[in-house]
């Protein structure tokens, strides 16, 4: 499944719980781990720093890179470290992209301590360039990770980023013998009064379960029969989602990162958005990559 995954830490108590679950997944898939730290030196940071401090956070970068390294290797797991400076979401991105990474991995947040629902910046900003998909874990205690992965949920719009999120989430149910569920969601706050009377409810379920066909059939080509698939209502698509996860004891979920609407492409989907700020497992994010002139593709 995945093969080298790519580790970005400031050595923060949300990086640790996040590495955890990483060394579990490393573990069972014989994965080599890069842990990466950056230190900042982008121009704000670096007018309020000598050289001194600077040495001072590259030596603890390579601390902290060194001391999980120490914790990967007592788990039998390789790995390789590398400690850079830069602005950090582009170190990330761009490495991870020179390197050839199946994976990224972070929590939302770490050192900083943002609030619960306030999105890293760092993690943010790679959500929403990174070519190769970012795993997200929320190091809350409302968060729980099981794994190896028992259920494995891939909502679907149909579009072509929600069937990259399908095709890798048919690929991890594979890999982890696990159970593919498929929900396609219809927000009803966005269909107007009476909407139960409304022509347009019909055409929305009839489309809706035409893209769980689709999708179910792509699985079953794949060889993995979809144990649902579920057309749900809800005040929101993130809502509905997260409302699944829950009552189905979801394990992971995995969508892309924006879908028919037509966000731009700095514009992380305002769905995938909330998923990664609140969900209470893990989220992975699917991204399609740029085209040479910019679109995506």
């Amino acid at each position: 499944m995945f093969e080298q995954v790519l580790f970005p830490t400031d050595g923060s108590e949300g990086a640790a719980f996040a590495f955890d679950h990483i060394l579990d997944l490393a573990a069972r898939h014989d994965a080599t781990i890069c842990i990466l730290n950056i230190v900042d030196t982008t121009q704000n940071r670096v007018l309020q720093m000598s050289d001194a401090d600077i040495d001072a956070l590259e030596q603890d970068g390579n601390r902290i890179v060194r001391e999980a390294a120490d914790q990967a290797q007592q788990r039998g797991v390789d790995t390789i470290t590398d400690v850079l400076q830069g602005e950090p979401y582009r170190e990330i991105v761009d490495y991870a992209e020179r390197h050839g990474f199946d994976l990224v991995a972070m929590p939302t947040h770490g050192r900083r301590g943002l609030e619960r629902f306030l999105l890293g910046s760092t993690t943010d900003r790679v959500v929403r360039r990174a070519d190769v998909p970012v795993l997200t874990i929320r190091p809350d205690d409302d968060v729980e990770i099981t794994y190896p992965y028992t259920d494995v949920l891939v909502p679907t719009d149909g579009s072509d980023c929600a069937n990259q999120a399908l095709a890798l989430g048919v690929d991890i149910a594979d890999a982890e013998d696990a159970t593919l569920h498929l929900l396609s969601v219809i927000a009803i706050s966005a269909l107007g009064v009476d909407v139960r009377v409304d022509m347009q409810l019909e055409m929305l379920e009839e489309s809706a379960h035409d893209l769980l066909n689709e999708a179910a059939t792509y699985a079953d080509d794949a060889g993995i029969e979809p144990a649902s698939k579920t057309v749900e209502y809800g005040p929101s698509i993130s809502k509905a989602i997260l409302t699944y996860i829950e009552e189905h004891d979801i394990d992971l979920v995995v969508v892309g990162t924006h879908g028919r609407t037509g966000f731009d492409r700095y514009v992380l989907g305002s769905v995938t958005e909330h998923l990664v700020r609140t969900s209470p497992i893990p989220v992975l994010t699917v991204r399609i990559p740029e085209s040479d002139n910019g679109e995506i593709r």
